[in-house]
């Protein structure tokens, strides 16, 4: 199995530290407080408190393979437990705050875990009785709380007798992060240090542009939760490598509000951030139309054109002074709405619509699609500014392999499973001996499960999944996810779930989205309640012409959906339906709905 040789720092104590060291009294982390603002602290104050609490923890008797956990949402406490934790050697293992109990108790007993920090005194209720029933649990700290158990009565007993930090070795386990998983429970994934640094470093190689003016100028808003790998390596330990810094995010419903607040330079999400804003602004247009719409459709039609001419090496002057009109009255704007200064993102966990991905371009604010998983820490392959195909994941990162295999897919295909090999790749699955030799090959390549092909220029492009791609009745092949996020793509559907394994056609499953269809039912002079739209023939015949009329042309007649089932309860972590990542737990949705699917085909 092949050694790398990786770029120091090699671990994140040492990353941390010469972080502290060249940028002590830069702002770091911004947190709104109760009246809107943010207010800032200095890597210089949270080292303070990383030194205390690493000290408390040593008082603690937690030593090097111990299980530090967290239950919080981003806050500058997850920083500090995290750092204090790697002083001492230690494993750390975080956790959501939306979960449900029994997850919480499966990892807690699972990792080993010897100290908890949770966020709230609600958190702490739902669980207070665990350590009488986990051995390992020994200690529960509350961080919103000043009582003994609290996290600030941990950190004051540290400051009074300091523990030097210790430096790990770049293969020494740093997290344990459990994939939410779509069936069964959540597996541990196994990541070192060497993971991590690796991972912020060789995407930090891909966005030169971020050292401008020695970083001080890489702002972000942390929309991701750190609990997941992405919201880490890609944004989290870069700006502390950087010496830049980030606003927290109030929640999902502020996050427009807090990037003119934070007025970010750099975003890092999700397509479904980005998908929201779109449908957001072409809701918007649609509502105002007259000349504000003219222009916007101007703008967006002259950017294409321009496109299609600059691939013949040509140009034209209408085109050009059009787009710089819609440019300068309607595109602008957008990008105020979006803080004025950002000059990029970067968006991963699921492929970018290359129609989205391309109107971003179109309006200033590129929006760069990257690929990996929480097994790849995460990242495997990027797109970046100086190096780009839209509707690709980009290419591989320093020092990573992508290999296709097409031995797992039906013959003479041009695709197969995704193998990744390099620093990137994960230690193992924790107690799982079994799912990491299924998921490793002899020579260290992780096996991803996804299905993608590799252009001549070396640029992924993803096909689907292995396990949920499936055959009609007559034989040809779908893929499902790549048909419901273009059914996403039309503004009165929100969620789309497609089935046809071994059925004649296929079906789908469509959760519209409420907002759209109740401006449409007041603009139509109909009911406005949900239920009563979704049981008029003429509402889900108008629905069902959208998607259909979307996907000719850049579908197969026989994988448009012949027939559709509307609901009016969405797909949620509450109703245990989308992982943490928001992915869908397919097997659960159409297990839930089956009898009604069957009935479509009756």
């Amino acid at each position: 199995m092949k050694t790398y040789t990786l770029d120091k720092p090699d671990n994140l104590i040492d990353w941390w530290k010469e972080s502290v060291d060249k940028y002590a009294d830069r702002r770091f982390i911004g947190t709104k407080n109760k009246d809107g603002v943010y207010e800032w602290v200095t890597r210089k104050e949270v080292n303070t408190r990383i030194d205390n609490l690493r000290a408390g923890l040593a008082k603690l008797g937690v030593n090097e393979g111990d299980a530090v956990g967290i239950i919080a949402n981003n806050r500058v406490e997850w920083v500090v437990a995290a750092f204090a934790a790697w002083g001492r050697v230690a494993r750390y293992v975080p956790m959501y705050e939306a979960e449900l109990v029994k997850i919480w108790k499966y990892i807690i007993t699972d990792s080993r875990i010897k100290v908890l920090f949770v966020s709230k005194p609600e958190i702490y209720e739902k669980i207070k009785d665990f350590p009488k029933e986990i051995p390992t649990l020994e200690h529960i700290f509350i961080i919103d709380s000043e009582g003994d158990n609290s996290m600030a009565a941990l950190e004051k007993r540290g400051s009074a007798q300091p523990v030097l930090p210790q430096s790990p070795k770049p293969d020494d386990i740093a997290e344990l992060i459990y994939t939410s998983g779509t069936t069964g429970n959540p597996k541990g994934v196994l990541l070192s240090h060497g993971n991590f640094t690796h991972n912020s470093s060789s995407g930090l190689k891909m966005y030169p542009e971020l050292r401008k003016n020695d970083g001080i100028d890489s702002v972000t808003l942390a929309i991701l939760p750190w609990a997941h790998v992405f919201g880490q390596s890609g944004e989290l330990f870069a700006i502390i490598r950087l010496g830049g810094s980030f606003g927290l995010a109030e929640s999902p419903a502020t996050i427009v509000e807090d990037i003119v607040k934070v007025k970010p330079t750099f975003l890092v999400a999700v397509p479904r951030v980005f998908n929201r804003i779109y449908d957001g602004l072409w809701a918007k247009m649609n509502k105002e139309g007259g000349l504000a719409k003219a222009l916007f459709v101007m703008g967006v039609e002259a950017s294409k054109k321009k496109r299609e001419l600059a691939a013949l090496g040509q140009s034209d002057f209408m085109t050009n002074l059009k787009l710089k009109l819609a440019d300068k009255i309607v595109f602008s704007k957008i990008r105020e709405r979006l803080g004025g200064r950002v000059m990029g993102a970067m968006t991963g966990s699921a492929a970018m619509n290359p129609e989205i991905g391309q109107f971003f371009f179109d309006v200033g604010i590129p929006v760069y699609d990257c690929y990996g998983l929480t097994e790849t820490s995460p990242a495997a392959t990027m797109n970046a500014s100086w190096s780009y195909r839209l509707g690709s994941v980009g290419r591989a990162i320093d020092n990573v392999k992508i290999v296709i295999d097409s031995s797992v897919v039906e013959e003479g295909a041009t695709d197969g499973e995704i193998i990744i090999y390099g620093p990137n790749v994960m230690k193992g699955y924790h107690n799982r001996p079994e799912d990491t030799q299924a998921t490793m090959t002899p020579d260290g390549g992780f096996r991803t499960g996804d299905r993608g092909r590799l252009d001549k220029d070396g640029f992924l492009f993803i096909t689907g999944r292995i396990k949920e791609q499936y055959k009609l009745e007559n034989g040809k092949f779908c893929f499902p996810v790549s048909l419901e996020e273009t059914i996403c793509l039309v503004p009165f559907v929100q969620q789309a779930v497609i089935y046809g394994l071994n059925r004649p056609y296929n079906v789908c499953l469509i959760v519209p989205d409420f907002d759209v269809l109740k401006n449409y039912a007041k603009e139509k002079g109909l009911p406005t309640d949900i239920q009563t739209l979704l049981a008029r023939q003429d509402v889900t015949d108008m629905i069902s012409g959208e998607i259909t009329s979307h996907l000719k042309g850049k579908y197969g007649s026989y994988e448009i959906p012949k027939k559709f089932l509307f609901l009016s309860e969405p797909f949620s972590l509450d109703n245990g339906m989308l992982t943490q990542t928001m992915k869908l737990k397919r097997k659960i949705v159409l297990d839930k709905y089956m009898d009604q699917i069957e009935a479509l085909y009756k």
